[in-house]
């Protein structure tokens, strides 16, 4: 019988498998979130971690405290030197993987890059530098020797599974972006 347990062929993939469970539950989940943070009109220190720690639910990541409870490898405010000296703070960094700068919404995304740039040899030079005003997630690829990509993902597109690879890729594979 395909599908069931011990068969070589693995899991159903029909629309009443269980993956087609699973994408309904991540679009009712998508679509929670961007009904939720469409309405959200606090700032950034209101709004971010929760934005964050939203995000993590939805794409299936432990949050930082439950992850690292120490604070080593993944967490909110992550102290940094800027290359031009005095410190400043990582919203959000994962080693690894990303260092995350939030800005309230509508606000200038290209300056919380630049600030991310001030930081990213304080913070590992990770492969992700992720600004993000609530509305807008943007990805800088910060890999060695390539040239830079950038990955927009907006509010009203996180129910698509472009949105979806992009986001699960930030937080377990950067590579493949």
């Amino acid at each position: 019988m395909a599908g069931a347990a011990g068969s070589d062929h693995g899991p159903r993939t029909t629309d009443h498998g269980p993956l087609s469970f699973v994408r309904q539950c991540l679009l009712v989940n998508a679509q929670e979130f961007i009904s939720k943070w469409r309405r959200v009109e606090l700032g950034e220190r209101q709004a971010a971690h929760q934005h964050f720690l939203d995000l993590c639910a939805l794409l299936g990541q432990e949050p930082p405290a439950k992850a690292d409870p120490i604070g080593e490898s993944f967490c909110f405010e992550r102290g940094a030197t800027k290359e031009s000296g005095g410190e400043g703070w990582a919203d959000v960094w994962k080693k690894g993987c990303f260092g995350w700068e939030y800005k309230g919404k509508h606000k200038d995304l290209d300056a919380a890059y630049s600030q991310l740039l001030k930081y990213r040899e304080s913070l590992e030079n990770p492969p992700l530098l992720v600004v993000c005003d609530m509305d807008r997630i943007v990805v800088h690829t910060n890999f060695t020797n390539t040239p830079n990509r950038v990955h927009l993902v907006r509010l009203e597109e996180l129910n698509t599974p472009r949105a979806h690879e992009i986001l699960r890729a930030v937080f377990f594979e950067p590579e493949k972006l």
